[in-house]
């Protein structure tokens, strides 16, 4: 039997709708046009949050890994995966509209710029998680081999996102201490990027709420078929 939906996650539902819309209409609506760019510039607000998310979710991974070490806790495994698995969607998002966003700009879709190089290596990190996980059957000892695995591709996210401040690099940097390289935001723009952000990871949390749920109802599937085999 599945548990019922808790009466939070459906109001959450419909208030992350609410708020992705509103956002969509600020970045066609509200938004300025960019001087240089023009309308492909509204892509930006995607691109960004988009890949914040994504880190957001590999770092949950990370805490969720470091949890179960501690614990030894089946339940944060499920949190673990559900952040890899969210991450690794909104990471392809964050690079899909990235190379939209810099083929006017460039001049090209891809170039092996620091960042993309990077953002690539973390991506492909994390689909070797998923690869480890489907090839152990035994619970515990995939939830430790995820964990201690989930610790080590973390690292490429401190180096993804310093990685346009540490080389030389053609992207632009939105947040820096000086002006230098910087993509400059209007005041408008500022709103809508800051937006842009808060709706991304209100949809995270959103996502991960679900998905923690779904892994749950499947662990005890599992659990069960596991206890029919013995």
């Amino acid at each position: 039997m599945s548990d019922p939906k808790p009466r939070w996650l459906s109001i959450l539902d419909v208030v992350t709708i609410i708020i992705l819309t509103a956002a969509t209409l600020l970045v066609f609506l509200y938004a300025p046009t960019e001087q240089t760019m023009g309308d492909v510039q509204r892509v930006f607000y995607f691109h960004v949050a988009a890949s914040w998310t994504g880190m957001l979710g590999f770092i949950v991974a990370m805490a969720a890994g470091i949890f179960y070490l501690a614990k030894k806790d089946l339940f944060w495994d499920v949190v673990g995966l559900a952040g890899v698995e969210i991450g690794m969607v909104f990471m392809l998002i964050g690079i899909v509209t990235g190379s939209i966003w810099a083929y006017p700009a460039w001049n090209t879709w891809w170039t092996w710029d620091p960042r993309l190089t990077t953002v690539t290596i973390m991506e492909l990190a994390y689909a070797a998680y998923l690869m480890l996980r489907a090839g152990i059957d035994e619970p515990e000892r995939r939830a430790r081999f995820g964990a201690v695995y989930a610790l080590i591709a973390s690292l490429s996210v401190p180096l993804t996102f310093f990685s346009i401040r540490i080389w030389r690099t053609i992207h632009p940097v939105v947040v820096a201490g000086d002006t230098s390289g910087t993509f400059a935001l209007s005041p408008k723009m500022t709103t809508v990027f800051v937006f842009a952000l808060v709706t991304f990871s209100l949809i995270f949390v959103d996502l991960l709420w679900h998905r923690v749920r779904l892994g749950l109802l499947a662990r005890r599937v599992e659990e069960k078929k596991l206890r029919l085999l013995d």
